[in-house]
């Protein structure tokens, strides 16, 4: 029999489920804060319960998720990817991005992605399925474990792997909860980014919502002409809709959005594109971040020179709009924005 992931459960419905039943009612908080703060995911470590509730537990939980499959690290351990396994055999990869003073993670949630966007490894692989709730927290978990047995600590996550999160909206939302649950994980909402690829009604969804994540959107191109050829769903949510929804996110929610923008050679990185992409923007409270492209084996498209990467950059700080050039790490191990991928 297949058991229910631990991870699948907020602190509620963990308060309800029957191995608690002939529990003290705080017996639930006790094992929630067990496992989210002192990352103790065995069930017999726990031992500030009875070892008949911890039996009972590892006969009605599975607390592994996903299971690593393959770890690669790239030069100076800056960017280290890990393949999980998930529990129907299927594989996702995930992230460790480390910095001078921060640790972040970007995590998956899809097997593949059914977005198509031609420049994107995991876009090229197609759609398998949405991962569980418990498969998107296990990947947090991992990670956290890993860096607190370092002594040190996960600082940001950034949800920009396999998959649009968008389509897997309640599951990515409800891991959110857990991990931001203020007597468990605490990981506060601020620190946490939503990537998506413009699906206009699931903005309008999430701006309702009006939580403290971050949200970013890969817009990659400032026409309908030059995204149509990169992102399929550029025929069926427009730019014209899309920024409407941007920019009344900004609005509604007073938080400012970040643009995802990869350079690609001769197609959206002309100084033409770039005025008509300030123009865009102009007077939204947001953020442009500029990515030259990182190479997929499926793709012939090349990602920018520095010198033109600069230059667009140029155009559009001269032009009032806040911008940044990112610098990808992991590349070299297929780690770089767009190069996850279900190798299986």
């Amino acid at each position: 029999m297949t058991l229910p992931f631990f991870f699948d459960f907020n602190l509620s419905e963990l308060v309800k489920h029957p191995v608690f039943a002939d529990q003290p009612d705080y017996r639930a908080m006790q094992v929630w804060q067990q496992v989210y703060t002192k990352l103790k995911f065995d069930p017999m470590q726990i031992n500030n319960v009875p070892l008949e509730l911890r039996r009972k537990m590892k006969d009605a939980f599975d607390f592994e998720p996903v299971t690593v499959a393959q770890k690669v690290s790239g030069e100076g351990n800056q960017a280290e990817k890990i393949a999980f396994n998930l529990s129907d055999g299927a594989k996702i990869e995930t992230v460790l991005m480390r910095y001078t003073e921060r640790n972040t993670i970007c995590i998956s949630t899809q097997v593949g992605c059914g977005m198509g966007c031609v420049f994107c490894a995991t876009g090229q692989m197609g759609f398998t399925r949405n991962l569980e709730t418990a498969e998107i927290v296990g990947q947090v978990m991992y990670f956290a474990k890993i860096l607190r047995e370092e002594g040190s600590a996960l600082t940001n996550i950034v949800i920009m792997g396999m998959g649009e999160p968008f389509v897997n909206y309640d599951a990515v939302l409800k891991s959110i909860d857990i991990l931001n649950d203020p007597d468990g994980f605490q990981f506060g909402e601020r620190r946490i980014t939503i990537s998506t690829v413009g699906i206009v009604p699931m903005i309008e969804k999430f701006t309702l919502a009006k939580r403290q994540i971050n949200l970013a959107v890969s817009l990659h191109a400032p026409t309908n002409a030059i995204r149509d050829k990169i992102l399929p769903i550029n025929k069926t949510y427009p730019i014209e809709k899309l920024l409407i929804a941007c920019n009344d996110y900004a609005k509604y929610t007073k938080r400012r959005i970040s643009f995802e923008y990869a350079l690609i050679d001769g197609v959206n990185d002309s100084l033409e594109d770039a005025t008509q992409l300030a123009h865009l923007l102009k007077g939204m409270l947001c953020h442009v971040n500029l990515i030259p492209l990182n190479p997929t084996r499926n793709y012939g498209g090349k990602g920018t020179k520095s010198d033109h990467v600069k230059a667009f950059y140029s155009t559009l700080t001269r032009a009032g709009i806040p911008c940044s050039i990112r610098i990808s790490r992991g590349v070299e191990i297929g780690a770089g924005c767009g190069q996850l991928v279900n190798k299986a």
